[in-house]
């Protein structure tokens, strides 16, 4: 699945085979209908010509629809509201209504609701069967954060599109936007919530 951030202004939906997938999609509208639940929500489109759109697009949200917050866990639909920044993966099947509808896989509360950090790295090693990252300096372990990867974790390339965690490798420089809140162990320990590569 490839995409891009909607709030880089390039590109923000890309579709594969059968999925479309939104990063920064803001909630405009929540709401149910009989034993159907629906959320509307809208991004901005920059096309090959410069030009800028606002698109909407309601998604119904079933009972295999993933709901999760920041850090992975499960989230309520009924804590779902308008303003909130989310991440989406919906079926590339939509009706012809306006704005058209569309199956949602996943939807994940973005993590610019709640306050965060933001800083520039290095990567010193990457663990993937654990799915955890450490920066800092090989000789120096106070200056290590360690910080874990979940499925909430967007992974992107310097060009804003999607990248697996297997794709990182230690040495590269990467912009992580991370928890404000850190374990007291030795190397501390957090939650990234975006890890870009620069």
């Amino acid at each position: 699945m490839e995409t891009s951030c909607a709030s880089d202004r390039k590109n923000p939906a890309t579709l594969n085979i059968d999925t479309i997938s939104i990063l920064d999609a803001t909630i405009e509208r929540v709401f149910t209908s009989g034993n159907s639940r629906y959320i509307t929500i809208s991004y901005v489109f920059i096309n090959e010509y410069s030009m800028v759109y606002k698109n909407y697009i309601t998604l119904v949200v079933g009972p295999d629809t993933l709901i999760l917050n920041p850090f992975g866990e499960s989230f309520p639909f009924n804590s779902l509201r308008p303003k909130l920044f989310v991440d989406a993966d919906f079926s590339r099947t939509m009706t012809f209504s306006i704005p058209p509808q569309a199956r949602a896989f996943k939807i994940i509360v973005n993590y610019k609701n709640w306050p965060f950090n933001s800083r520039f790295f290095t990567l010193l090693d990457v663990d993937y069967n654990n799915r955890l990252i450490y920066t800092g300096m090989a000789d120096d372990i106070y200056s290590q954060i360690k910080f874990t990867i979940n499925d909430s974790t967007q992974i992107l390339d310097n060009t804003a599109k999607i990248i697996k965690l297997e794709d990182l490798n230690p040495g590269e420089a990467v912009k992580i936007d991370y928890a404000t809140f850190m374990t007291s162990s030795i190397p501390p320990q957090t939650t990234a919530f975006r890890i870009q590569t620069v």
